[in-house]
């Protein structure tokens, strides 16, 4: 697929109704290929896959490509539905849009939240995931570990969550989304040097009804200083256990990741399936598959055989 026809892809989006959400995804490729399901991270969007999904379709698979909850086209279905940022919900999301477009399994790939996302199919639902692609590994955790306290250096990595715990947090992200967003994305990517067409581009999305609600729930929802709903809980009570992924998996990391992050010998004994790490080098940030596309898509095509 050449650019233009790519760029076309991710502008005109399809709408399809899946669990609490109506979902803008990119659909592309053949119809009846072996399916790969990119997620994004906070605070990107669908176009981090922009180049990734040409190399995907290139080999014969279909790609969808999904705006999370509270991020470009996708809305709730309703009003009354709360704007809950918990990792259970977002997983079951995507659960809920492989239903709706009656794909029984695929491939997985994704980074920052969409890793989460990803990481929790995998090891909750592995008859629907065929292989794993998770940028900085292991990101499943329940509300407790989020209450320990981390050594000083690790939390002045999170400042921004301690800020959402609060009003003012709240507020001055709402107030200044945009500024916010380039300031996460120059810190977690110190050495890409993007341009202001690529930040807008993806910012765009950020400017959801939903948007800042979802964000500060995560956010708090980790640090236990606001409620999940109850019909996750049943979900969430196996994820705090930690459970074990079995699917033939490649975790990465780009050299450059500004973002807090572990080492990869720190989560490996996670994975009991076929396994590999691979770090990405060439000053490659947290936004690993628009700075490293075909590093990204290499490691896709390789668990979707």
């Amino acid at each position: 697929m050449n650019a233009s026809g790519s760029s076309a892809l991710f502008t005109d989006l399809r709408q399809a109704d899946a669990g609490v959400l109506n979902v803008g995804y990119v659909d592309a490729g053949p119809p009846e290929g072996p399916v790969v399901l990119l997620l994004h991270g906070w605070p990107y969007d669908i176009h981090s896959f922009a180049e990734v999904v040409p190399r995907l379709t290139a080999a014969g698979h279909r790609v969808l490509v999904p705006h999370l909850r509270g991020y470009g086209t996708t809305r709730f279905r309703s009003d009354d539905t709360m704007r809950n940022g918990q990792p259970a919900a977002l997983a079951l999301d995507a659960v809920a849009l492989m239903d709706a477009l009656e794909v029984q399994e695929a491939t997985l790939a994704g980074f920052d939240w969409g890793a989460r996302t990803a990481d929790i199919i995998a090891a909750l639902w592995p008859e629907r995931c065929q292989g794993l692609v998770s940028v900085s590994g292991y990101l499943i955790a329940g509300q407790e570990s989020g209450r320990k306290p981390l050594p000083p250096e690790a939390e002045l990595s999170w400042w921004y969550q301690f800020y959402f715990a609060t009003d003012r947090g709240r507020e001055g992200y709402e107030k200044n989304l945009d500024s916010f967003a380039k300031l996460i994305w120059r810190t977690a990517s110190p050495k890409w040097a993007f341009d202001d067409a690529t930040f807008t581009r993806s910012s765009a999305s950020l400017h959801n009804p939903d948007h800042v609600d979802v964000v500060i729930h995560n956010y708090r929802w980790r640090l236990g200083l606001a409620s999940g709903e109850p019909q996750y809980d049943e979900v969430e009570e196996k994820l705090a256990a930690n459970p074990s992924i079995g699917v033939p998996t490649i975790t990465l990391e780009g050299d450059a990741n500004g973002a807090p992050h572990l080492d990869p010998s720190v989560y490996a004994g996670r994975f009991s399936g076929r396994y590999e790490h691979r770090t990405v080098g060439g000053g490659v940030g947290h936004n690993l598959p628009q700075e490293a596309p075909q590093a990204f898509a290499d490691a896709v095509l390789q668990v979707a055989t």
